[in-house]
């Protein structure tokens, strides 16, 4: 019996090898993204690729540089962590209220550094400034993990922060800090901040490597934390995080982010044994399909369906030399890591093929204008996040040569690139509202966002406080906001194509930086694709 598996594993991987040796001999090197479009393209990538990184300077919270190019804002929370003696001062606002909530900070983060990581060495002069957005989370995530086996990961009572409608710069509502430890663990923030700071250690990998080192090792420490103390921090920190961030999905989805992420940054084959032998238990055959701040299971199969691709090619290496002669030692490599990621590779198939429609596996909801449609508040974010997924995904595929089967029907990589396309033209304005969804981009965009900041006069034109509940005439207000924040993406149409652009509206005007972070990939991709970079 073991004499007729080795013998057929040979014969596989004889045929194997003939196949992707020809394919190197006739251009396997070539670049793994697609030659330019020569068409004239209906949208300025490039300017909005800018506006999209821009929009992080205004979200920005602690002593702003000198180069803040977003210039209505000043400097705000610089007591940030005081009432835990910690220091705390910096990161993000996430959306358009005055609170820092370390969750969706740090999976922005991680799509951020994603976005550079796939698509950073396209965007040229824009590089320096995705780097810097990355750098001003990263900073604030090193100084929230500094203690051992604990996180900070929220600065601000949620409930009286939107009590008032006030600038950052004025905030007199509690700052108080909220933490996880052995005793109140938050295993999803500690793990998604893991995978922060490990994508983000692979952005700083040439440019700085001190600092990239710095944050390698400091997620490692994150992640053994996350994994040793389980538990939701839902359930410890449940009147402070809900119903604002709480985790729906569980946290077993960012322990396989994690640790795909780990093993991307450090290529310590552990990680890959920890995904392998705790894969499904950790939901990896879930058939969820929604990828964003709370469920990071499809990003994951995406992530780990590259591994795929690399150990393959890992294989080959060692196929190679021992037909040359040298131990033939693949064997037990293959059956333990090659064959048990393949199912990642296939799970994503099938995602993708819930996404494409007219496949007999279809089962995403399009608004009549085309606009992927997941779910009424801040729909947007699925929308950029999913076009990510599926220009990055078209990457992997190209690289490898391969395609996605849904059944009787094949989908190419640029079917993916198509369909990715259409979402990012229809969010910058090709819809039945002939709109753009992005502050600042095309001739018209919303005006009357759900963001304190941007709503409420700048201290240059109103230097004198405005209190905490003076604000609530501004926001219920007709009028457009006097401060543009550019770049911001608003939560977007209804599934009826429908936006009625009013500041009270929450879940279709309120920015937020997990909508924002995808989209710069996305952006950048094309772009380049059409010669714009």
């Amino acid at each position: 019996m073991a004499y007729s598996s080795s013998s057929s594993l040979f014969t596989y991987f004889t045929l194997l090898f003939l196949v992707l040796f020809s394919t190197q001999l006739l251009g396997a090197a070539a670049k793994h993204y697609p030659v330019r479009h020569r068409h004239i393209a209906s949208h300025n990538y490039r300017d909005a690729l800018t506006k999209s990184i821009m929009f992080f300077e205004g979200q920005r919270s602690g002593r702003l540089p000198p180069n803040q190019r977003i210039t209505w804002r000043r400097n705000s929370g610089l007591s940030d962590g005081s009432a835990a003696h910690v220091d705390l001062v910096g990161g993000y606002y996430d959306a358009g209220d005055n609170v820092k909530f370390g969750f969706p900070m740090a999976f922005t983060t991680t799509m951020l550094s994603w976005s550079v990581i796939e698509f950073g060495g396209l965007v040229k002069g824009e590089l320096q400034n995705a780097k810097e957005a990355i750098r001003w989370a990263t900073d604030y995530l090193l100084k929230a993990t500094a203690q051992p086996d604990t996180i900070y990961v929220q600065v601000g009572d949620a409930g009286k922060d939107h009590a008032c409608w006030e600038r950052p710069e004025d905030m007199d509502t509690p700052r108080s800090v909220f933490k996880i430890d052995k005793n109140t663990p938050g295993t999803e923030v500690a793990a998604e901040t893991a995978a922060a700071l490990a994508a983000a250690s692979l952005v700083f990998r040439r440019s700085d490597p001190t600092y990239s080192k710095l944050l390698a090792t400091r997620a490692i420490r994150v992640f053994e934390f996350a994994d040793k103390y389980r538990g939701s921090y839902s359930n410890g920190l449940k009147p402070y995080v809900c119903p604002y961030y709480c985790d729906f999905s569980g946290y077993q989805d960012e322990l396989l982010w994690g640790a795909a992420w780990l093993h991307k940054a450090t290529k310590n084959r552990m990680y890959l044994n920890y995904i392998q032998a705790n894969g499904l238990t950790l939901g990896a055959d879930e058939s969820d399909n929604t990828f964003g701040w709370d469920n990071k299971h499809v990003g994951a199969r995406i992530l780990l369906s590259k591994v795929t691709f690399i150990l393959n090619n890992y294989f080959f290496s060692h196929f190679v030399r021992s037909i040359d002669g040298s131990s033939y030692n693949f064997q037990a490599f293959l059956v333990q890591k090659v064959q048990s990621l393949h199912d990642y590779k296939s799970h994503a198939d099938n995602y993708i093929c819930s996404l494409i429609p007219g496949t007999p596996y279809s089962s995403a909801q399009y608004t009549p204008g085309g606009l992927l449609f997941k779910m009424n508040d801040s729909n947007m974010q699925y929308v950029t996040s999913t076009s990510f997924l599926l220009v990055t995904y078209a990457k992997y595929l190209t690289s490898a040569h391969m395609v996605v089967k849904c059944g009787g029907v094949t989908v190419t990589p640029k079917k993916l690139r198509t369909l990715a396309k259409r979402q990012v033209d229809y969010l910058l304005g090709d819809n039945p509202l002939k709109m753009s969804f992005m502050v600042g981009y095309g001739a018209r965009y919303p005006l009357r966002i759900h963001h304190r900041g941007s709503s409420l006069p700048s201290t240059a034109t109103h230097p004198a406080k405005i209190q905490c509940s003076a604000g609530f005439s501004v926001m219920k207000s007709p009028s457009p906001n006097p401060n543009i924040l550019m770049g911001a993406i608003v939560g977007g149409p209804d599934q009826r194509d429908c936006f009625p652009d009013q500041r009270s509206d929450y879940e279709q005007s309120e920015p937020a930086t997990y909508i924002n972070a995808p989209l710069v990939g996305s952006l950048a991709y094309l772009a380049h694709s059409f010669g714009q970079l």
